[in-house]
């Protein structure tokens, strides 16, 4: 998650706005049952959420995401994967 002015990762005090497959410097996300894996952004933790599945935002800050894909698998090359589009939950 990056700070829309200085464009670096956004400052608060989870340290590293990230979630990924590896566990340092941050716990790595959980995958859902389905095999899909979620990702909450928010300025609190939701509740039953894991901690790798959630990334804090600042309310007074705008900010964006970047996908990151470290050795992608076939599907990524053969199109028969794409990550989904972020979607507003309320």
């Amino acid at each position: 998650l990056y700070d829309n002015m200085t464009r670096s990762m956004l400052d608060t005090p989870q340290r590293y706005p990230r979630a990924g497959s590896q566990s340092y410097p941050s716990p790595a996300a959980e995958a859902d049952a389905d095999g899909s894996t979620t990702v909450w952004f928010g300025p609190e933790q939701p509740e039953g959420v894991a901690r790798g599945n959630w990334i804090q935002t600042d309310p007074d800050k705008g900010w964006f995401v970047v996908l990151r894909l470290y050795s992608p698998l076939e599907p990524f090359f053969n199109k028969t994967w794409r990550p989904s589009e972020v979607e507003l939950v309320q």
